[in-house]
C-alpha cells in the first residue's frame, strides 16, 4: 500500500550541526592563537603595535557566529521556522525536496513551537488562534515520538466527515472537485505514477489541488468521523498516498495543542526536475518551486 508519512526534518537538528561548527572554529582559534604566540615570541621588539592579533580576529568572528545562532533561534522560536519536506503525501502543492517557512504566530506558542522541544514547557498556549480550514499546517504526535508531520487542515471542530466512492462529504455536503488533467510521473522513490490531479473547493472557499489515483482504494469508503472538540482532521493532498487523520488508530484527530505553525511558503527547492512534472526547471534548477505562497 502506497502511504506517504516522513516526519519533517526538526529546526533542532539544524541547531546541533551549526553548534559543531561552532565547536571546531573554537578549537581551530585557539590553536591559531597558540602558533601566533610562538611565532611572535621570536620576533624583534618594534612590531606594529595597533597591527589586529590572531586572537582578536577568532574571537571577532565567534562573536558574529554566537549572534547569528542568537538571531536564528529567536526567529525560528517566534517568527518562522524552517522544514524540509521528504515525501510526497502533500503532492501537488508540496513536492519531495521543498523548503518551506512555518509560522508559529499563526496558532500561538507552546512547547512544539520551540526547538529541540522542550519537556519543561507545557502545552498551554499563549496567544493562541484556531486553524482555518484549508490550512496547511505543521503539527506534532506525541503518541509517535513527538515527530512533526505536514498536512491539510480538512475538518474543524464538530464537523462530520466521510468518504464514499472516493469523494469527500463535509458535514453531509460533497465536496466539490474539478478536473484538471491527467498526470503520469516518476516519484522520488523511482516509481512511476499515474493519477488524475483535481482543483478542490472546500466549505468556505478555499480552493486547493489534490492527486487521486483511484476511487476505491483502501480509505476512500469509510464510516462517519467526528471530530472532537478541541481537535482538527487532517488529510494530505495526494489522497492515495497519505497517512493521515482517515486513519484513526495511526494518526487519527489532532489536538489542537499539538499545532506547530501553519506553512505558508516555499522559500526554495531540491525538488527533482526528471519526475517529469510540469515544473518550470531551466538548467536543471527547479525555479518553479521556489517562493509560493501555500495559502
Amino acid at each position: 500500500m502506497y502511504k506517504h508519512n516522513q516526519p519533517l526534518q526538526k529546526p533542532g537538528t539544524q541547531l546541533n550541526l551549526v553548534y559543531a561548527i561552532i565547536k571546531k572554529i573554537w578549537v581551530l582559534d585557539h590553536t591559531m592563537t597558540d602558533k601566533t604566540a610562538k611565532d611572535s615570541s621570536s620576533k624583534v621588539a618594534g612590531a606594529n603595535p595597533t597591527k589586529i592579533s590572531k586572537k582578536e580576529e577568532g574571537l571577532a568572528l565567534l562573536k558574529d557566529i554566537v549572534s547569528i545562532i542568537v538571531f536564528y533561534f529567536v526567529f525560528t522560536t517566534f517568527a518562522w521556522g524552517a522544514f524540509h519536506i521528504p515525501s510526497g503525501s502533500m503532492e501537488p502543492t508540496l513536492e519531495v525536496g521543498d523548503r518551506i517557512f512555518v509560522s508559529k504566530l499563526a496558532y500561538g506558542y507552546n512547547r512544539y513551537s520551540l526547538p529541540l522541544d522542550p519537556k519543561s514547557v507545557g502545552e498551554g498556549r499563549i496567544f493562541s488562534d484556531t486553524a482555518d480550514r484549508g490550512d496547511v499546517a505543521v503539527f506534532t504526535l506525541p503518541h509517535r515520538d513527538s515527530i512533526d508531520f505536514i498536512k491539510r487542515v480538512i475538518g474543524l471542530p464538530g464537523d462530520t466527515l466521510q468518504m464514499t466512492n472516493g469523494r469527500l462529504y463535509i458535514n453531509g455536503s460533497l465536496v466539490k472537485r474539478t478536473f484538471i488533467r491527467d498526470v503520469n510521473y516518476t516519484d522520488y522513490n523511482g516509481i512511476d505514477r499515474r493519477a488524475k490531479e483535481y482543483e478542490e473547493e472546500l466549505p468556505g472557499g478555499v480552493k486547493h489541488r489534490i492527486y487521486e489515483r483511484t476511487d476505491n482504494g483502501p480509505v476512500d469508503n469509510t464510516n462517519l468521523y467526528v471530530v472532537p472538540v478541541g481537535h482538527y482532521f487532517m488529510m494530505g493532498d495526494n489522497r492515495d498516498g497519505s497517512a493521515d487523520s482517515r486513519y484513526l488508530d495511526n494518526m487519527g484527530y489532532v489536538k489542537h495543542e499539538h499545532l506547530v505553525g501553519r506553512a505558508d511558503i516555499t522559500t526554495f527547492s531540491l525538488y527533482d526536475c526528471d519526475q517529469g512534472k510540469e515544473v518550470t526547471c531551466p538548467l536543471g534548477i527547479p525555479f518553479g518551486r521556489f517562493f509560493n505562497s501555500l495559502n
